[in-house]
């Protein structure tokens, strides 16, 4: 049987290594999040800044439109299907921002409703996950219906089994909508 050399084995483990960082970099360069708005401006967690030269126009993704049937001036906009949520406020078009959200077990019925409640300190969700930046606009079935932000940052899907009404968003687009909103802003909830 032949023998295999050290050098050959390292060489085969740096080449084999040069390949996964390559193949996850290349993952991680389509993975940006951007969530344009319907005024074209602003994505979430980036500046707005150019890609560079090698940008095209035409890579661009499409805005996501506010739905039409959420009403008019500043609100704040839940699409259930979509999952999405807009910042809208007609006096600074350009500053509105948009993001995808995890819903919660229980959820708002379409309908307009008011912010009554914001809680900018951490404290434990009815799932029992740290969260903060919660802004509360209503209750259904018993549950305190509102969006946050968990602590560590993440947006997984709530456990089925527990009777919660955390709309979970990541920490930036949470704390974007906590400064958005103040107590009575309009919540637009659609299908």
């Amino acid at each position: 049987m032949a023998r295999i050399g050290s050098g050959t084995v390292v060489t085969g483990l740096t080449a084999s290594a040069l390949a996964l960082v390559t193949v996850l970099a290349l993952q991680a360069k389509g993975a940006v999040h951007e969530t344009p708005t319907a005024a074209g401006g602003g994505s979430s967690g980036s500046s707005g800044a150019s890609a560079g030269p090698s940008a095209r126009p035409s890579a661009a993704p499409k805005p996501v439109a506010v739905p039409a049937d959420s009403g008019s001036g500043k609100r704040v906009v839940y699409a259930l299907g979509a999952k999405r949520v807009w910042l809208v406020d007609p006096a600074h078009a350009a500053a509105d921002r948009t993001f995808t959200v995890q819903p919660s077990t229980v959820g708002p019925v379409a309908g307009t409703y008011s912010v009554y409640n914001k809680i900018a300190t951490a404290y434990k969700g009815s799932d029992g996950v740290e969260i903060k930046n919660a802004v509360l606009f209503t209750r259904h079935s018993g549950a305190i219906i509102g969006f946050s932000s968990a602590v560590d940052g993440t947006t997984p899907a709530p456990d089925p089994s527990v009777h919660t009404g955390g709309i979970r968003e990541t920490l930036g687009d949470g704390q974007a909508l906590f400064d958005f909103t103040a107590d009575g802003t309009k919540v637009v909830v659609v299908a």
